[in-house]
C-alpha cells in the first residue's frame, strides 16, 4: 500500500492504518531498533511504542516519507530506552556504535552545545554530501541505522578488518572537519 494511502487510514482513524504501517514498515523498524538494542524484546516494545507514536501524531501531522518519519521515532525510542537500561550492560550494539564515534563527536550536554548542535548537524550533512556515494551509504547504515560491520562487509564484498579500518578512516576525517570548523572535541 502506498504511503500517502496508509496516511489516509490514519486521518480516517482506521485502525487498519496500524497493521498496513507494521506489514510495510515492521522489518525495517524492527532491524533499526534491534540494531541499537541487541535485545528482541525490547526492539519489538520500542517499534510497538512507534505504531502507538504514529496513530497519536497522525493527525494533526502528515508525514512527507513516512519511511524516515518511522524511522526518526523508532531509532530515538530505542536510544532512549537503551539509555534508561544502559546501567545493567544489556546492550552492546549501541555500545559499539558510541565507542567508535567517541573521538570525533563532542559529548558534553551543555546550553552552549544544545545551541552548537544545530551547527555540528549542518556540518556532518555536508561533510557527508562531499562523500563518495559508497563511503556515505556505509557511514549512514553503520552510525545512523547501526548495522554491524559483518553484515555492511558481507554487503559490500569486503573483509571486516578491512571494512572496520575504512570506518576509522572515515570517522578520522569527520573529525578533522569538525576540528577545522572549531567544534571542540
Amino acid at each position: 500500500m502506498e504511503d500517502e494511502r496508509i496516511i489516509d487510514l490514519y486521518w480516517r482513524r482506521d485502525e487498519d492504518a496500524i497493521a498496513e504501517t507494521d506489514r510495510k514498515y515492521g522489518p525495517f523498524c524492527h532491524t533499526l531498533a534491534l540494531n541499537i538494542l541487541s535485545v528482541r524484546e525490547d526492539a519489538e516494545e520500542c517499534v510497538s511504542d512507534t505504531w502507538y507514536r504514529a496513530w497519536t501524531a497522525i493527525p494533526p501531522l502528515r508525514p512527507e516519507k513516512l519511511r524516515l518519519w518511522l524511522g526518526r521515532i523508532v531509532r530515538n525510542l530505542a536510544i532512549n530506552l537503551w539509555h534508561r537500561n544502559h546501567a545493567r550492560k544489556r546492550y552492546d550494539g549501541m555500545e559499539t556504535m558510541l565507542d567508535e564515534l567517541e573521538d570525533c563527536i563532542p559529548s558534553p550536554v551543555t546550553v552552549e552545545r544544545t545551541v552548537e548542535d544545530g551547527e555540528l548537524g549542518e556540518i556532518i550533512s555536508s561533510w557527508l554530501e562531499a562523500l563518495p556515494p559508497e563511503d556515505r551509504t556505509l557511514f549512514v547504515r553503520r552510525y545512523w541505522y547501526g548495522e554491524p560491520l559483518n553484515t555492511l562487509a558481507a554487503d559490500v564484498g569486503m573483509d571486516a578488518g578491512n571494512l572496520a579500518g575504512r570506518m576509522f578512516r572515515l570517522r578520522q576525517a569527520l573529525r578533522a572537519v569538525l576540528e577545522q570548523e572549531g567544534i571542540a572535541l
